[in-house]
């Protein structure tokens, strides 16, 4: 079966580089096809057991619209096949800087960059609306983009259950963008204001007996095992394809790297392969 996956979303928000990122895991990507075309190129696909994973690039709109392309990939997904939608999007200032630093027009015409970038957000809501991963690349460099799309695509959509990704950040450096689920983990003691503990990490046996030596913590983690017990059926019963959850505390070092690792433990046992992150850890 094959696996199609639609990239859109805002002009400069990154959607050539994971393009780039995708070609290179063995998607095979078409740029900016009429979507009058989509439903034929994916008959040939289908017909074709090496086109195991297609990607269409959907940016410019002359004549078609995005609910032109909506309706093609709602028509794939009623025939049964597997179409995803990747919406990269970043925040007015970083579009805005983007632009104004390559120089580059708008796709958009308008009479501002900002103007263009508002039109642009409110048409693409569409397809918004039907995206399975809505990644945000307003704090992420060339390199950071390439290491999230490979988390999200390299392993085919098909042969995960879904896919997972747990990350523990620290309040101090700002919360993540592209998440689901966010937990607050500062209400647990904080091995920080302990010396011995103070220079290891929550990947360390130290602060790990520390953090999990604590009621609350025992407490936490039982109640949020038993919501994900509930939430991860649902999940694919609905038909979500990627979840990633976020646990954050004040320096990213200690409680929330514990909780993570706990947590994508307890994902493994569900048949799960989760993706952990820990943004924060060295800093």
């Amino acid at each position: 079966m094959t696996d199609y996956l639609f990239i859109t979303g805002m002009s400069g928000a990154g959607r050539s580089s994971a393009a780039a990122v995708l070609e290179d895991l063995g998607w095979f990507v078409i740029d900016n096809m009429p979507s009058s075309l989509i439903s034929k190129v994916a008959d040939l696909a289908n017909r074709n057991s090496e086109a195991t994973k297609v990607a269409f690039v959907i940016g410019r709109f002359g004549a078609e619209t995005p609910d032109d392309v909506a309706n093609e990939i709602l028509t794939l997904r009623q025939h049964g096949d597997n179409a995803r939608v990747l919406f990269l999007e970043s925040t007015d200032e970083a579009l805005i800087n983007r632009f104004e630093s390559t120089r580059r027009r708008h796709p958009v015409v308008d009479e501002s960059v900002a103007a263009a970038i508002a039109r642009e957000r409110k048409m693409l809501m569409v397809l918004r609306d039907l995206s399975d991963v809505v990644l945000d690349t307003s704090s992420l460099n060339i390199h950071d983009l390439k290491r999230r799309i490979t988390e999200l695509f390299a392993i085919t959509t098909t042969a995960a259950r879904l896919t997972v990704t747990v990350v523990s950040f620290g309040f101090s450096y700002g919360t993540p963008r592209d998440v689901d689920l966010l937990f607050d983990c500062r209400f647990l003691p904080n091995p920080h204001w302990i010396p011995e503990l103070r220079p290891h990490t929550g990947l360390e046996d130290p602060v790990r007996d520390f953090v999990l030596g604590q009621d609350d913590t025992k407490e936490f983690l039982d109640k949020m095992m038993a919501l994900f017990g509930f939430l991860i059926p649902a999940y694919e019963h609905e038909g979500k394809s990627y979840l990633t959850v976020a646990l954050g505390c004040t320096g990213g070092r200690h409680r929330s790297v514990v909780l993570a690792e706990e947590l994508s433990r307890y994902f493994s046992k569900l048949g799960l392969q989760p993706k952990t992150v820990h943004r924060d850890v060295d800093k």
